[in-house]
């Protein structure tokens, strides 16, 4: 690979951020094939390749939308039904601690910031939450599962699988925004994908082409540089 290659590779990598919201515009299912036989190519524990990918677009997405997006409002509305709406592993810690709290206070505060949503606005916070579970309108709904049977290292695997997704739709022109909100959910999800009992749900990803015009997407996380998080060893 020669140093142009690999400006290709890392410009693909750095310009990938989570986009939150998409055109109008539909994706052929050609390129969603190509991104899905590249991303394929992840490493996993003694080739066990153990992802499985659903694709939605069309009235298969309008019903998930649909019927989501009620979900979600009736546990807004009513949060005893919140209850029924569980994951089926825990993403984030019960317990938070420095640093991990303050990214976590910085990004969500940046986001809505730049959308004009102040502290205690707990309706229009509401509203940007449900936009998770309309896609932000991408056209396209990636949803990744496993079989229950496989251990931790499984989540592992499809996780660089699912990383190659998203770097590979952005060399063609694509974004995406993984998305573990609808884990909440897998029980509707599940049974709209047509998925067998024996299936876990992982994470979601939005795809499709960002809407340039909108504010959201000037949104861009901070990095810590190397130095931060790096233990270099020579003796």
């Amino acid at each position: 690979m020669n140093m142009e290659q690999v400006r290709y590779v890392d410009e693909a990598i750095r310009s990938r951020h989570s986009v939150r919201a998409f055109l109008d515009r539909p994706v052929e299912q050609q390129i969603i094939k190509d991104i899905l036989d590249v991303a394929c190519r992840a490493p996993s524990g003694t080739n066990t390749q153990p992802w499985k990918v659903y694709v939605i677009t069309g009235k298969k997405r309008t019903e998930m939308i649909d019927r989501v997006c009620t979900a979600q409002v009736e546990s807004f509305q009513n949060p005893a039904l919140a209850s029924q709406y569980k994951e089926t592993f825990a993403y984030y810690p019960e317990t938070w601690i420095s640093p991990f709290i303050d990214r976590r206070r910085e990004n969500g505060w940046g986001l809505y910031g730049l959308l004009g949503i102040q502290k205690g606005e707990k309706e229009k916070m509401a509203a940007q939450q449900l936009r998770n579970f309309q896609l932000f309108d991408a056209p396209v709904g990636l949803y990744f599962t496993v079989n229950k049977i496989m251990g931790i290292g499984a989540k592992m695997d499809i996780s660089m699988m699912i990383q190659n997704v998203m770097v590979a739709a952005k060399a063609r022109g694509l974004d995406t925004c993984p998305q573990a909100a609808w884990n909440h959910f897998h029980p509707i999800v599940l049974d709209i994908l047509g998925a067998p009992d024996d299936e876990e749900l992982v994470c979601a990803i939005a795809l499709g082409y960002a809407d340039p015009e909108h504010i959201v997407n000037t949104f861009i996380t901070p990095r810590e540089p190397v130095e931060n998080f790096t233990v270099f060893l020579d003796e």
